[in-house]
């Protein structure tokens, strides 16, 4: 392994476009200080309503390893897609990170991710994209959206039957962040909901607190639910929001995962982790 000076932040605000694409084995990005924050108020939809490429946080880098930073979208939940960091980085760690917006947050877009003991807070599909993740002791927090949204916790983009790709959560607490706990206005959540065909996400000995909706899941649109070839999993799951019986009915949807269905989305499993998370020094629970 070639190992490269670590990247470290001493100012606790970094206001520019973060792009890290070199190809070096390992990059460390770290606080100096307690939390440095990266905050953006860009969104991808602008008034053009088309995605555009503007400035975010992008890692694209491999063996990219991130600790105690804030990324924030401070475009608001007006603004549309509004992405706080983008991830293709294989065998990318984030450590002790908060990932802050309102749609579209965090864009896990590719290859295999690790995050443990992160914030990520949004509304609608504030966790997308077509990544091979696992999150673990993490904190999964809906905030208030526009009165005529519904907060969709995740979006994941798997393709065809063949993509290794899926978001699994695993011993996270799924709840909600301040502005929600109170609303001014009636607001639905769930954990989150199709963007392509065979999309996949499983949540595994997390805490569901009593912001998702009893029906767990929503198609992605009437023309394209997609809920007979996704993937969406619950395996022993506790707290106000845990209870399985009113979930939604599609032959998708597997509520009460056995042991051998939910080890295949562990870190052993499903992103081959130890061999490179052990590389960040972080804390991880390489089976249930």
């Amino acid at each position: 392994m070639v190992w490269v000076r670590p990247l470290s932040l001493e100012i606790r605000v970094f206001r520019r476009g973060l792009r890290l694409t070199r190809r070096p084995q390992l990059v460390w990005i770290f606080a100096d200080c307690e939390y440095v924050c990266l905050p953006f108020a860009f969104a991808m939809f602008a008034l053009l309503f088309v995605h555009v490429a503007i400035l975010c946080a992008a890692i694209s880098g491999p063996n990219f390893i991130a600790r105690k930073i804030t990324f924030r979208n401070t475009a608001g939940a007006e603004n549309h897609q509004a992405v706080a960091l983008r991830v293709n980085s294989d065998q990318a760690v984030f450590d002790s990170c908060s990932f802050e917006g309102y749609q579209d947050t965090l864009y896990a877009l590719a290859n295999r991710q690790f995050y443990t003991g992160c914030t990520i807070s949004g509304t609608v599909d504030f966790i997308f994209g077509n990544a091979i993740a696992v999150f673990q002791d993490c904190n999964v927090l809906g905030r208030l959206p526009l009165q005529t949204q519904r907060n969709t916790f995740t979006a994941q983009g798997r393709k065809v039957s063949s993509d290794p790709s899926g978001y699994s959560f695993q011993k996270c607490t799924v709840g909600a962040a301040p502005d929600l706990q109170s609303p001014p206005y009636p607001i639905e959540s769930y954990f989150g909901r199709p963007w392509k065909a065979y999309s996949r996400t499983v949540f595994m000995q997390c805490t569901i607190q009593q912001v998702i909706n009893p029906a767990g899941w929503l198609p992605w649109d009437a023309t394209n639910p997609f809920t007979d070839t996704l993937y969406y999993g619950e395996y022993q799951n506790t707290g106000a929001g845990a209870d399985t019986s009113k979930r939604v009915a599609w032959k998708g949807v597997h509520p009460n995962m056995s042991p051998e269905e939910a080890s295949a989305f562990t870190v052993n499993s499903f992103i081959s982790g130890p061999s490179w998370i052990q590389e960040a020094n972080v804390v991880f629970q390489p089976s249930l």
